[in-house]
């Protein structure tokens, strides 16, 4: 059994509320050619376009029980209802009771500061650096046995270093994006050996954009992992930068935002992909491989780190909010980040099926840098790194390029 009972999917209450509203949509929404099933139900109901095509979908399903808009119709919505409700009430419980717990011993530290270290997986190769993101634990990449990129680039003749940012303290939540990167990045780069492949991983990739393009002499090559640029492409930034104006009170007090608020955010990029996917969960073997890689997850998911309140204003406001990246109006201690300005060798992973970074973000910086080699990994962004297919999505890819170099 787990020693203690797992809090996750996190903010609980949210991904119930979720799950309960696509069905919901079906009742309460009007759609095109189909009449309201309890028009006393629609003012207020946010007409999205996700919203709108969910509930056509459940509705054009069940239109072949019963006429829309008579009460055999919405009692066969209620019906379905029910059987999904059930379904993700049965998942999320498969989940808690689930008794795989994270067991890797971390590697030995190289270097650390403050909250953060450099782990050390080993092996006389050539080294490779990654920065992860700084809203997530960095053990993503070193997530569960047979589950893990570090460990599989050890047994391949490289020397991987895995940048653990930790949780911030009281002067890590002062830190803005220049402190992490021309502060802790840079001192991390300066302890490990030079002439490293820098490897980011999502917002991580930024950071070692910036970071590489500051210290050329201490960086060999650019790996950049499901990496955003531009952010226009993605209709939602907009949506997300408004929100900042109403987290200022809770960044003033607490100098970060919190794990929960941040899972809230990135929820609402996807409502409904939470509870559908621990609706499947809940159709597993729990003793299959793919059931104890979904938990391994689920709890790196739910083990977040707070944002320090400058870092969100930082890229909230800016990278969303203005696409400070793509207009050329980022920069790191007065230097600007222009990609072109790299004269390395660049590996981009860009994951096809990615919501969180989708491919019209990240293409963009591949296009800008000169001679990149840009590898289409047909997985997710999370999968990409640590799912069932990743080995052959990308850790294969990169390591042959690695190879290479």
């Amino acid at each position: 059994m787990n020693p203690s009972p797992r809090r996750g999917p996190r903010p609980l209450n949210l991904h119930l509320m979720l799950g309960a509203a696509r069905g919901m949509a079906a009742l309460t929404m009007p759609l095109p050619g189909l009449p309201s099933a309890s028009p006393s139900w629609n003012s207020g109901w946010p007409r999205s376009k996700a919203g709108q095509q969910e509930a056509a979908r459940i509705a054009q399903s069940l239109a072949s029980l019963a006429p829309p808009g008579t009460n055999a119709f919405r009692a066969a919505v209620l019906r379905r209802l029910w059987r999904e409700d059930a379904a993700l009430l049965g998942g999320i419980a498969a989940y808690r009771r689930h008794p795989h717990t994270r067991s890797l011993p971390d590697p030995p530290v190289l270097w650390s500061e403050g909250s953060a270290r450099l782990l050390d997986f080993g092996g006389t190769g050539r080294p490779v650096l990654f920065v992860p993101s700084l809203i997530n634990r960095a053990y993503v990449l070193d997530l569960d046995e047979g589950a893990s990129l570090m460990r599989f680039l050890a047994a391949n003749g490289l020397r991987p270093l895995l940048l653990d940012w930790g949780w911030p303290g009281p002067a890590e939540r002062r830190f803005n994006l220049t402190d992490h990167i021309a502060g802790r990045l840079e001192r991390a780069l300066m302890a490990a050996p030079s002439g490293l492949v820098l490897a980011g991983y999502c917002m991580g990739g930024l950071l070692a954009l910036a970071a590489a393009l500051r210290r050329p002499d201490r960086v060999g090559a650019l790996a950049l992992l499901a990496t955003p640029w531009d952010f226009s492409s993605d209709p939602q930034s907009h949506g997300l930068a408004r929100v900042l104006p109403g987290l200022e009170p809770m960044m003033e007090h607490a100098g970060a935002l919190g794990v929960d608020t941040l899972q809230s955010l990135f929820a609402m990029l996807d409502p409904y992909g939470i509870p559908q996917k621990f609706r499947a969960f809940a159709r597993l073997d729990p003793a299959s491989p793919r059931a104890r890689r979904f938990v391994a997850l689920e709890d790196w998911l739910n083990d977040g780190i707070p944002l320090a309140a400058p870092v969100a204003r930082e890229t909230i406001g800016g990278w969303y909010g203005h696409n400070t990246p793509a207009r050329g109006e980022w920069a790191v201690a007065g230097k600007p980040v222009n990609p072109g300005d790299w004269r390395g060798p660049a590996f981009l992973a860009i994951p096809a099926r990615d919501r969180i970074v989708p491919p019209g973000s990240a293409l963009p910086l591949a296009a800008a840098i000169p001679d990149a080699t840009v590898h289409i990994a047909q997985a997710g962004h999370i999968g990409m790194v640590a799912g069932q297919g990743a080995e052959a999505a990308l850790w294969r890819p990169m390591l042959e390029w690695l190879r290479g170099l």
